[in-house]
């Protein structure tokens, strides 16, 4: 399977729940790796100090956004893959591969200008506090500087999902995540003779971990350039493709950035407990995040071939294992809040509030499930339009302008942004996707 693009007899004819069952337990597995690494960074950070916790929060929104810009490329280099698999020509498959090197290293020399000249004021925008914008400002130059490792191993690991090959990648997931968290203690605290770093030795051990994954897929996914004349047609379906996850994924930066601000003026502490929702988001998430990693090459390949029955199928069967997983983060959100907060922080203002906080935002996760595999559906049958729609939709026309006219009754009232913009998504992502199939593209 890893050698060769997923043909018939898998994407193709296999049971969808099987084809599911198949590719999800690796990538879920790495997902799980990845959310305990990010549980244990902030543990080792609010351990060190609980400014460093609050800058994490701040900081997360940055580094979203470089991961959108690193994963939403490799999705669109993988979308365009397994769309020409399933259209049988896999030379122009090939050369999507073969771009996405030194795409990835043109990527990496923009983000890493941009992030290192604009993290100050980005700080400042965030808080007034002179020591929590010292550890945004260092801890987010160095992960934006030094994360050419982050934008190699993400393209080369869509190449790998697209050919089938789910093993890998959730390897290298776990070989970075063991580094990360291996190094931590020693770069954050000095142990072992290391210096003692704080949060710049956090950030340190971030992009070791990643230098790490690239290093173990870069054999296996690795493709010889094309000529450059191939380079400006396929970089154009690249983005087109892929355009929409980044715009999905990014949104997340510009409404967690909106809501930052906006929590800001009632007082760090609420920030720092939608920052402690987010770390344990990326831990109840893994299920819901791997049926939208694994869906959309299924999704490709069946619509290129015209196999809209299958697409159907493997929709419901994403949204049904989604529901029936993510039931446990909306039990643990709405019936264990403190016991959740205090695993990360012994502020008694931060507890008081996520208090309040956590049962409105796991009511919401039920709709969520829908709100996010429809617009990856649209993106996969090439229908970037109505994914960025919905994307845009829930997170620019809804989840900031709901939060500040929620906010403006209260911080107690701020919450039922959450289960109010997912419910609306969900509804019009529903609408859309049943227009689709009653009047399905030609192409």
């Amino acid at each position: 399977m890893e050698n060769s693009a997923p043909g018939s007899q898998f994407f193709g004819s296999e049971s969808i729940g099987r084809i599911l069952l198949t590719i999800a337990p690796p990538v879920m597995l790495a997902q799980l790796i990845q959310a305990l690494y990010n549980i244990v960074d902030s543990l080792f950070v609010a351990s060190w100090a609980e400014s460093g916790l609050t800058a994490l929060s701040i900081i997360y929104p940055a580094q979203l956004l470089m991961i959108a810009l690193a994963v939403g490329t490799g999705v669109g280099v993988n979308t365009a893959m397994a769309a020409s698999s399933g259209a049988g020509d896999e030379k122009e498959a090939g050369l999507f591969a073969g771009i996405a090197t030194p795409l990835a290293a043109g990527l990496w020399v923009l983000f890493a200008a941009a992030g290192w000249m604009l993290m100050p004021l980005y700080a400042r925008s965030c808080t007034s506090s002179p020591e929590v914008i010292s550890g945004v400002v260092v801890y987010g130059r160095i992960v934006c500087a030094l994360s050419l490792p982050l934008f190699l191993e993400s393209m080369w690991s869509k190449i790998l999902q697209a050919r089938g090959d789910m093993k890998t990648p959730m390897m290298a997931q776990i070989l970075g995540a063991a580094v990360n968290i291996a190094l931590d203690p020693l770069l954050i605290f000095g142990f072992w003779g290391f210096p003692a770093m704080g949060i710049a030795g956090a950030a340190a051990a971030t992009v070791a971990g990643q230098a790490a994954a690239a290093l173990l897929v870069m054999k296996k996914a690795f493709r010889p350039s094309p000529p450059w004349k191939e380079y400006p047609g396929h970089i154009a379906e690249t983005f087109r493709l892929g355009v929409p996850n980044i715009l999905m994924q990014s949104a997340y930066t510009f409404y967690i950035y909106g809501l930052n601000i906006i929590l800001s003026g009632f007082s760090d502490q609420a920030v720092t407990a939608l920052g402690i929702y987010y770390k344990w988001m990326t831990f109840f998430f893994i299920p819901l995040g791997t049926m939208q990693t694994c869906i959309v090459p299924v999704i490709s390949f069946n619509y290129a071939a015209r196999s809209l029955d299958r697409c159907r199928k493997t929709v419901r069967d994403s949204i049904l294992f989604g529901i029936a997983l993510i039931a446990t983060g909306t039990l643990c959100f709405t019936l264990m809040p403190e016991t959740m907060l205090r695993v990360f922080t012994a502020d008694d203002a931060v507890v008081d509030i996520g208090r309040i906080a956590f049962p409105f935002i796991g009511i919401s996760f039920i709709g969520m499930v829908t709100s996010l595999i429809f617009p990856v559906f649209f993106q996969a049958v090439g229908s970037g339009l109505i994914s960025s729609l919905l994307t845009v939709v829930r997170t620019v026309v809804l989840f900031v302008p709901l939060g500040y006219a929620f906010s403006r009754f209260g911080l107690e009232w701020f919450w039922l942004t959450f289960p109010v913009t997912e419910g609306l998504t969900s509804l019009l992502g529903c609408c859309l996707y049943r227009r689709f199939f009653l009047h399905p593209h030609a192409g």
